[in-house]
């Protein structure tokens, strides 16, 4: 019943993603022959495929400039999936280890977002996008953030982050280890608590019912999406993911 193509297509704006207190925005370019997003115009790159519970992931690996890293590898991602639960993947496929910008470095960088349709070779399926980082990675924390940015310093600290006070600011430098930490147990975790959050309001309802024939079913889709995507409190979102990576978290460590 279900075309994968025409769902995706289908949600409001699809294109639409999660970042983590993603203060970075970078406008939608637009090409004369290419209408994809800027994150789905990749570089180089490689791609594999593994298995985890007998749900297919295509990790997809795009090089680095030289001054930049994966902090992560594809065998420490897979060994957090196992530890999701199966109803939790959805049709999560697509892992992303992306090269940033140049441009998108000097604004305020992120460390990985969820997309809930990406296109890659002609394919739409959701998808999480790990950030390559800087070698010499240096982030300065203004003292005065508001309530929220507060409590990601904080995250950040129990990453173990090494954090310097200076005046007015706490200059935060980022290592390999730590910056695993960060997104193999935090990143990772958040946005895969996003995506749990968006099946349980979305598609897990229109599922529960028996029959419904296509064309009510992509008007329900959505319906549900937008009230998801425009309805729901960013706070609340953001609460929930946060729920739901630091249950999976503690349970790996």
């Amino acid at each position: 019943m279900k075309d994968n193509t025409q769902r995706n297509r289908n949600i409001g704006t699809s294109k639409q993603g999660h970042g983590q207190n993603n203060s970075l925005t970078v406008p939608k370019p637009v090409y004369k022959t290419d209408g994809r997003t800027y994150y789905e115009q990749l570089g180089k790159y490689s791609q594999s495929s593994h298995m985890v519970n007998d749900q297919e992931f295509i990790f997809i690996i795009e090089d680095t400039y030289k001054d930049f890293y994966h902090a992560c590898s594809i065998e420490d991602v897979l060994y957090v999936l196992k530890e999701i639960p199966e109803e939790d993947f959805g049709e999560l496929k697509f892992i992303i280890f992306r090269q940033p910008k140049r441009k998108e470095q000097r604004s305020v960088p992120v460390w990985g977002k969820l997309i809930y349709s990406y296109e890659f070779e002609k394919e739409y399926y959701p998808a999480i996008i790990l950030e390559a980082v800087p070698k010499d990675g240096i982030l300065k924390w203004n003292k005065k953030e508001f309530v929220e940015a507060q409590k990601e310093f904080n995250r950040l600290k129990s990453d173990g982050h090494c954090i310097v006070e200076e005046n007015g600011y706490y200059q935060i430098t980022l290592s390999p280890e730590t910056v695993r930490n960060t997104l193999l147990y935090r990143i990772l975790l958040h946005e895969i608590g996003h995506y749990v959050h968006y099946l349980e309001i979305v598609e897990r309802p229109i599922a529960a019912v028996e029959k419904i024939d296509f064309n009510k079913y992509l008007d329900e889709m959505d319906r549900r999406w937008n009230y998801f995507h425009n309805s729901i409190p960013t706070v609340e979102k953001e609460t929930f993911a946060h729920k739901y990576a630091a249950k999976i978290r503690e349970k790996l460590l």
